[in-house]
């Protein structure tokens, strides 16, 4: 698998454990507000990190880490992600899976083989503007809630999740999300954060004040819906 960064220990990126990140390059989405540019448009020119080194860690911190989280980029476009979190598996660790869910016949296939323990789908907007969210202007929005569907159902522990944009979500976004995901287990709001990695530099964060309103707007519908990572 073309692993591009690790980061070797998380408390934040696998709720309850203490985990390690595996980065993936490449993504089918082309996402304005994407902190991860690099990964996104560039992974074919990233040095690879060599897979081998991941095991090693793994290996020798049995004990203190309890999971690790494969996100990206897109990890489901890597073909031989089964393989990896087929290993992974084997070190007794747990797997979360981070996806945008533009494949759901790969996730169903790594929930059905038992190589995931966590799911974390990002949920771009309101269906209506997805695809302007997502920057794929050809979106089969299908697929998309064919993996809402599936995440919800599959009885594993998940999450999904929004990168709040001022210019790209207002409550009518919010208003229809909450009717899609009614009754779902958890959902999370993230501000949108300016860095050297996004890939377009046009966009600002809403304050933390209008992000609890659009929380109090989720509520009738989604009963665990909070802010995550702001101050």
């Amino acid at each position: 698998m073309q692993i591009f960064g690790f980061n070797k220990t998380t408390l934040l990126d696998f709720p309850e454990h203490v985990a390690c990140t595996v980065f993936t390059g490449g993504c089918n989405f082309r996402c304005p507000f994407c902190q991860n540019g690099d990964l996104v448009l560039h992974g074919g020119s990233l040095p690879v990190l060599d897979e081998e080194e991941v095991f090693r860690v793994l290996r020798k911190r049995k004990g203190i880490l309890t999971g690790v989280c494969v996100t990206g980029g897109e990890p489901t476009l890597q073909r031989d992600l089964d393989v990896f979190l087929s290993r992974v598996k084997e070190l007794g660790y747990l797997v979360k899976l981070d996806s945008n869910g533009y494949r759901p016949e790969v996730l169903q296939s790594l929930c059905e083989r038992g190589l995931v323990d966590y799911f974390a789908m990002d949920i771009k907007s309101s269906p209506e503007n997805y695809a302007r969210t997502a920057g794929v202007k050809e979106l089969d929005m299908g697929l998309i809630r064919e993996s809402v569907d599936f995440i919800r159902s599959c009885g594993l522990d998940y999450e999904f999740r929004t990168t709040v944009v001022r210019e790209l979500h207002s409550s009518g976004d919010f208003l229809s999300i909450g009717e899609w995901l009614k009754g779902c287990k958890a959902y999370f709001l993230q501000s949108y954060v300016e860095s050297e990695g996004v890939i377009c530099k046009e966009f600002s964060s809403y304050s933390k004040e209008e992000l609890e309103e659009f929380v109090m707007l989720l509520k009738p519908y989604i009963d665990n819906v909070s802010l995550r990572g702001v101050d």
